[in-house]
């Protein structure tokens, strides 16, 4: 008789990085036939529900404290702009401000010119209404914004997506454990132990680019957006033991 230790652990998505991982918790199986290892992936797609942006302003003065308070400036009319476009505060959220001198390099035989300070401050925006987002970021480049990154598209609560994308990753990988049983003679299988990955692409599809063919071309100067659609990705890591 054989003992394995599965190690029973959830690998979060990568948007969780930032979160404390916790330890795998070992566990002891005795086992007496041969271990089978099988990873399985699968997704599940459909429409976005939010987009996230990245909207700031950059600033350059011939010193530290005029670049920063012209940017506060600035950035202050972003944020004015965001709170009359009816974007909620709790969805608006600073991520970075930075400060950093500015050189021009000629050549190695002279000394670099100094061109003032940079100062960068970003916020990042969550956005539901998703025929909006061309226009928001119009509407935030005319109150001063000068940086400009995303959209990212997303789910609000993907729960059930997850839901269906674990059961078919479960449900291959069992019937492909069973296969193997069955190739070398065994009449069953037993589950040891699971791990499980999740994560999210953005991958564009034949729909969203029917939509971007078919559709009129907006008035100018909004924007045009086209969110497409997003995978919700299980993926499985399953042991198991082949049974007579």
């Amino acid at each position: 008789m054989k003992r394995l230790l599965a190690a029973a652990a959830l690998t979060l998505p990568a948007i969780m990085a930032s979160a404390p991982a916790s330890a795998a918790v070992e566990v002891g199986v005795d086992v007496d036939g041969p271990v089978v290892e099988i990873q399985t992936q699968q997704q599940v797609m459909g429409d976005p529900d939010k987009a996230m942006v990245g909207a700031g302003v950059t600033t350059r003065a011939q010193t530290a404290v005029a670049a920063m308070q012209q940017n506060a400036t600035q950035m202050d009319a972003v944020l004015k702009k965001l709170k009359a476009l009816g974007v909620p505060d709790n969805r608006i959220q600073t991520s970075g401000i930075t400060l950093n001198p500015q050189y021009q390099y000629n050549n190695s035989t002279q000394q670099p010119r100094f061109l003032g300070y940079d100062a960068t401050n970003t916020v990042s925006i969550e956005l539901r209404d998703l025929e909006r987002v061309g226009p928001v970021l119009d509407a935030l480049v005319a109150a001063g914004a000068n940086n400009l990154n995303g959209p990212t598209w997303g789910v609000v609560d993907d729960t059930s997506r997850k839901a269906q994308a674990r059961k078919a990753a479960f449900d291959q990988a069992m019937a492909q454990a069973r296969e193997y049983a069955r190739m070398a003679g065994y009449g069953n299988v037993r589950l040891l132990a699971i791990e499980e990955s999740m994560g999210y692409s953005q991958p564009m599809y034949d729909r969203a680019m029917a939509i971007q063919t078919n559709a009129a071309p907006p008035p100018p100067p909004m924007t045009p957006t086209r969110p497409g659609q997003v995978a919700t990705t299980v993926g499985l890591t399953m042991k198991f033991e082949l049974v007579r």
